[in-house]
């Protein structure tokens, strides 16, 4: 029987899983968003981003980028919280 991930474990693989999405304004987009928030995540906030990783980066991007609705299941303070891009650290 395979054991469960405990939540550092989870916690590892999102930020691995957000900081190589394939194109630098997807890593910047969703791993900038998960460095800034995720040591205030419980179980909810975790498990919601985890489901927003299995999504394309296209569509996760349009939604915080506000181009495109957003699905209800997706709806809330943490799409809001990405939808103000103000963790994006575009250093030159």
């Amino acid at each position: 029987m395979t054991e469960k991930p405990d939540f550092q474990e989870r916690l590892a693989r999102a930020k691995f899983r957000s900081w190589h999405r394939g194109t630098r304004e997807a890593d910047y987009m969703i791993g900038g968003f998960f460095d800034r928030y995720h040591e205030s995540w419980g179980e909810a906030e975790m498990a919601w981003f985890e489901d927003l990783l299995a999504e394309d980066d296209v569509d996760v991007m349009a939604w915080a980028l506000k181009s495109q609705p957003t699905p209800p299941r997706f709806q809330g303070p943490l799409i809001e919280l990405m939808q103000r891009l103000d963790y994006v650290d575009m250093s030159r």
